[in-house]
């Protein structure tokens, strides 16, 4: 059912949004479509209408609009066929357009992934039907809107094949005339033109009789005849009797394609239905992303609980984003303030928001607004003084109120402003409480405006009933547009008055008249409204606190796994290239001693070259042992004490403990310049610094100490094969580093710069190298490396 109050959507600009929907649509059905739509009551109906715009949006985001440019109403067309009718080149030419229409759209519907959950629209797209035999055929027919191929048909082709004969052979027996000096002076020009179909030259007037032919037409003064020479009369009949085949094969042409037309008439009409509806459907996804709205949720308990709202019709760019919420605690909210605009803005809002949510169209506000679906909506708002009915503005507004209360019903959502203005203040604000109390007494949702004190009186004291008030710059003098929901508002006449250059000392004599009851309500007021705004200013300060903390988490939480899969990844390319390396230099080996075999004559000397074999064989595979992963877990601790280093597993850190373990197992540790609180069952000690591990053995710090006595800072690498440079190298990092050295010279010479690259190549992912470099003059140049240790 809809919601069809007239009054209402006009009051609430609906007809305005509706303006932006239709310049969305994209043919002449989808406008009419758009033009028609109106809120419906179904919570349904509603909530698949909204799950459409939602879809259609996102087809849009993905993939850009549904492309349905050339696309006319085809239906008096189509429907004329029907009845025997014979179309013309240009309406076939629009149905052909239209097939072509719905097959891009079946393109467009089809091209999804299997993931995409468009489950309202697809079927949409899947139910066209593509005519391709159709459209084909009207291509092949028509070539534009004035012309058909001569390919139509073969009987065409040959008419027109014979015409082209025919004027060729009027035209060279013209040109034979005017070109003929016996003819020469009775013509005006040497031309040919064509007069009622009929091929002529120009006479001059006074040649009339000298020239044999039939007159057609003559030039405005007289002075010039248009003649058909009697030889050409012949040639000339026969191309009207072709020109009239011609037409009767093109008539045969079209009403063989306007029956193509009526045996597809089923197909087209459901596909303009379908393209019609596919078109409404995707202008709403267009208002949608336009407005940057989002799909509100429903609900049918009378609750509406708008976020960041932006009134559509208001400068996005200036609007400010306002909450609105009641019909939870509350069904009467009393919006006070002065009469700025900000309060009426506000219910139009409510009301606009509850009328495109009922039509299907997403509303400007934050995500998971929520809006209640209401059985009408009734709205008195803005002056309407009549002069014709001779009604002052506060019989106007009562008169309209008379027609809601009288027709206003549970479900129903009841929009007042400024309820009871324009007669005696006691008398209209007594009234004003009356009319609220009846709609509180009837639990009907309401948003109504005033500015009487003892209306905010009132709603403070009353159950059900929660005051609000529309900020207000005094600076600037003007509304921000946002609600504070839970305080009433200042009239701010004395302040406004202040600022619009007023005496002080008659602004003064006004407060004078205040009673002081007066003056400690508009106090409580100010501090109310002080308060209110310190709290929400705290409550936004502590959600963005929120969501930045949570961004930073996420990124935290992103980054540790990436370092780890990284980490970890490292080691196992690692440990791949060394038994790589191994299996190689083993082959390299094999091949080797056999070799050797082959060639040794003598018995112990193949003895000999056995051993060697199999010792090459046993230190290749004591060096793979080295390699070998360990799989031992850290041992976890039971207890830990104070100051100890320990290991914090789950952040692959060290860190110093600096208490022991509390009744639930947590120790507070410093990692770097982090305290953080670690349960016991994620830590180690950490033996980092007590020993050192080569190839699986510990080494103590003694021998640390005895290496740095006796280890040279540089290495000679010269003539030497790049094998056993990179072995040499490697051993002398690994016992650079524990000596505690700090700084290497590496000699390798300057030579073809082979021996240079494979060290690099050694450095570039060595553990113990913080960084590295050619050196400088004096140190050796290009000829000896300078490496930093870690």
């Amino acid at each position: 059912m809809e919601l069809n109050n007239s009054k209402a959507l006009k009051t609430l600009e609906f007809n305005k949004i509706i303006d932006i929907l239709k310049a969305k649509a994209l043919t002449p059905t989808g406008r009419e479509k758009c033009e028609s739509l109106k809120p419906v009551t179904d919570i349904d109906e509603i909530r698949t209408f909204q799950i459409q715009t939602s879809q259609a949006a996102s087809m849009i985001i993905k993939k850009n609009s549904l492309s349905l440019g050339g696309m006319k109403d085809i239906r008096p067309a189509v429907k004329r066929t029907a009845i025997g009718g014979i179309l013309n080149i240009e309406e076939l030419l629009h149905i052909g357009d239209f097939v072509q229409v719905s097959e891009r759209a079946i393109s467009y519907g089809s091209d999804e992934d299997k993931n995409d959950n468009f489950f309202i629209l697809k079927p949409m797209f899947e139910a066209l039907q593509p005519m391709k035999a159709l459209s084909r055929e009207i291509q092949r027919c028509i070539l534009n809107d004035q012309e058909l191929s001569d390919d139509a048909s073969p009987e065409l082709f040959s008419i027109r094949r014979s015409i082209k004969t025919a004027n060729s052979r009027i035209r060279e027996h013209l040109n034979s005339i005017i070109h003929s000096q016996t003819y020469k002076t009775y013509l005006q020009d040497s031309v040919i033109t064509l007069r009622n179909g009929r091929f002529c030259v120009p006479v001059k007037q006074e040649y009339k009789g000298s020239f044999q032919g039939i007159v057609h037409d003559q030039s405005s003064t007289g002075a010039t005849l248009f003649m058909e020479p009697a030889s050409v009369v012949n040639l000339n009949n026969k191309l009207k009797e072709l020109s009239a085949e011609e037409e009767k094969e093109i008539e045969k042409i079209l009403a063989r394609l306007s029956a193509m037309v009526y045996e597809n008439e089923a197909g087209l009409l459901s596909n303009l239905e379908i393209l019609t509806e596919l078109d409404f459907i995707f202008a709403k996804g267009q208002l949608s992303l336009s407005m940057k709205a989002t799909e509100p949720v429903f609900n049918d308990e009378g609750r509406i609980h708008i976020k960041k709202g932006r009134h559509p019709l208001l400068n996005p760019d200036t609007v400010v984003p306002t909450d609105i919420y009641l019909g939870k605690d509350f069904t009467t909210l009393i919006i006070t303030g002065p009469n700025t605009g900000g309060k009426t803005v506000a219910l139009k809002t409510i009301g606009l928001f509850t009328l495109m949510g009922q039509a299907g169209l997403h509303i400007p506000a934050g995500q998971n607004s929520e809006l209640s679906v209401f059985e009408n909506v009734y709205a008195d708002i803005g002056d309407e003084q009549s002069i014709e009915q001779s009604l002052s503005t506060f019989s106007s507004h009562m008169k309209n109120i008379v027609s809601i209360l009288d027709e206003v019903s549970y479900n129903s959502l009841v929009l007042l402003d400024e309820l009871g203005a324009g007669t005696d203040p006691a008398e209209g604000a007594a009234l004003a409480i009356s009319i609220i109390q009846y709609l509180l007494d009837r639990r009907i949702v309401s948003a109504i405006t005033t500015h009487y004190s003892e209306i905010k009186i009132y709603a403070l004291s009353t159950d059900g009933i929660e005051n609000a008030s529309c900020e207000f710059d005094v600076d600037s003098l003007r509304p921000t547009y946002r609600l504070l929901i839970g305080i009433p508002g200042k009239s701010n006449a004395f302040a406004i008055s202040r600022r619009l250059g007023l005496k002080e000392e008659i602004i003064e004599a006004a407060k004078e008249t205040l009673s002081k009851e007066d003056k400690r309500f508009e106090d409580v007021i100010t501090d109310l409204e002080i308060s209110k705004k310190t709290v929400i200013l705290e409550q936004e300060k502590a959600e963005e606190y929120r969501r930045e903390a949570q961004k930073l988490k996420i990124e935290l939480e992103a980054q540790r796994e990436k370092l780890q899969s990284q980490r970890e990844k490292i080691i196992s390319d690692a440990r791949l290239e060394a038994r790589k390396v191994m299996q190689n230099a083993k082959n390299e080996a094999d091949e080797l001693i056999k070799e050797i075999s082959k060639n040794m004559r003598a018995a112990d000397g193949l003895s000999k070259a056995d051993e060697a074999r199999r010792k090459i064989k046993s230190k290749i595979s004591g060096l793979s042992e080295g390699i070998k992963e360990e799989n031992r877990p850290a041992k976890r601790l039971k207890t830990v004490k104070k100051g100890e280093s320990v290991f914090i597993h789950s952040l692959n850190q060290r860190g110093t403990a600096l208490s022991e373990p509390d009744s639930d197992g947590f120790v507070n540790v410093k990692a770097g310049i982090m305290k953080i609180k670690v349960n016991i069952s994620d830590l180690s000690l950490d033996e980092s610094e007590k020993t050192y591990t080569v190839n699986s053995r510990p080494v103590s710090s003694k021998v640390k100490a005895g290496k740095s006595m006796n280890l040279s800072p540089e290495v000679d690498l010269r003539g030497m094969m790049s094998e056993e440079a990179i072995e040499k190298t490697d051993k002398f990092l690994d016992d650079a580093y524990l000596a505690g050295m700090k700084q290497l010279t590496i000699i390798h010479g300057k030579g073809t710069g082979v021996l240079r690259a494979a060290v690099h190549n050694l450095l570039k992912g060595h553990p113990h190298v913080k960084s590295y470099r050619l050196g400088s003059f004096g140190e050796g140049e290009t000829g000896v490396t300078i490496c930093e240790l870690k």
